[in-house]
């Protein structure tokens, strides 16, 4: 099959982690993939004389920023414009992927031969555009493809929509992976940054401010894609690496006790995947994916909001004696273990052979007929 993904824009952010996964996969088995985005954002004359008058650097990706497509071979053209791509922008296709509610408008108004509609949405993503557009956007007539149980449900109830595909997010471990250990000589903690607030750092470093008043010896590591804001500092000390490559993501993961998620909202969390992959139990709010990830016992799930549930599992895990912690991380491990891409891809290759199958009988979109899991 010929498969276009359409991206609002390439990065190194976790859910574009998921779709330059999926095409370099689709790929290697044999189809012709092209992602296409459009150029990072540039800063608004508004923007510029703020961050100036403020002394501060303007976090704004330059248009030569590294992205999860670097070194896959994925054929990629980032568009000279922003905002929709014209017919003229994108090659004739069997099927046409959106990943974002903006690139779902833009794709439900791409003529025929640019491919069957899919929509593969990753979150509700409300906190990213005027509710009501986003909300129309999950009600477009075309297949979606989600990674998390509680996002399929919402689509499925309160949207109406009828098919609709849950693929949890798949980890590589041949990237995230670690060896048994023990626990470190120092209790050590990580998360990861961003000043962006569904994320909840500012819960996560409150709790840190607490867990500390107990364990004044506790380590704590991070890592994000931009650096920390005075609105939201780290929770000093702290030993903070910008933009790490996944080598280095690895070695953070497995170097601690616990990693944190602390997220008000969130479509999937592929961070708290990762550190279960390098065997590091997780301390993780109600949101997301992490019900499901540590059903099994890979760590521990607090209330949303709650820096001082967080703080008092933080030390209750640095207290674990070093079977016990042995035993959860075993755990953790195994729980990532069953996020296999080969299992991933065969289903989104499986929803988007059907979607292109189904329009060529004439059948098109499936009407909503099914309940919520």
């Amino acid at each position: 099959m010929r498969i276009t993904f359409v991206c609002s824009v390439a990065d190194l952010t976790g859910g574009f982690r998921m779709i330059a996964g999926y095409a370099k996969r689709l790929r290697d088995r044999g189809h012709d993939v092209l992602v296409v985005s459009c150029p990072p954002r540039a800063p608004t004359v508004r923007e510029v004389v703020r961050a100036l008058y403020r002394r501060r650097p303007l976090a704004f990706l330059p248009r030569s920023a590294a992205t999860h497509l670097d070194g896959t071979g994925v054929a990629h053209k980032v568009l000279d414009h922003r905002g929709p791509p014209q017919p003229r922008d994108l090659r004739d296709a069997d099927v046409v992927v959106a990943t974002w509610w903006e690139t779902a408008e833009w794709v439900s108004a791409l003529p025929p031969e640019k491919g069957v509609h899919v929509h593969f949405i990753q979150d509700h993503e409300t906190w990213g555009g005027p509710p009501q557009r986003v909300d129309a956007s999950c009600r477009l007539p075309m297949p979606k493809i989600t990674s998390s149980l509680w996002l399929q449900r919402l689509l499925v109830n309160q949207f109406a929509q009828g098919d609709v595909t849950h693929i949890p997010n798949a980890i590589d471990t041949g990237t995230f992976n670690a060896p048994p250990r023990g626990k470190q000589p120092v209790p050590t903690v990580g998360f990861t940054y961003t000043p962006f607030t569904p994320k909840g750092c500012d819960v996560i470093a409150g709790a840190i401010q607490l867990a500390r008043k107990v364990r004044r010896e506790l380590r704590v590591v991070s890592f994000g894609t931009s650096k920390p804001t005075p609105e939201l500092p780290l929770p000093a000390p702290v030993d903070f690496h910008l933009r790490a490559p996944d080598a280095m993501l690895r070695e953070l993961y497995a170097g601690c006790d616990a990693w944190l998620f602390g997220s008000r909202k969130e479509g999937f969390g592929l961070p708290t995947l990762e550190a279960l992959a390098c065997r590091t139990p997780v301390i993780a709010t109600r949101a997301g994916a992490a019900p499901e990830l540590l059903q099994d016992g890979g760590g521990m799930l607090v209330a949303l909001e709650d820096a001082g549930a967080m703080a008092d599992a933080i030390v209750e895990m640095c207290a674990m004696s070093d079977g016990d912690w042995r035993a959860m991380s075993d755990l953790a491990h195994a729980a990532a273990r069953r996020h296999s891409w080969d299992e991933a891809t065969d289903t989104f290759e499986a929803v988007l052979v059907r979607a292109v199958q189904y329009a060529r009988r004439g059948a098109g979109w499936r009407s909503p007929i099914e309940s919520a899991p």
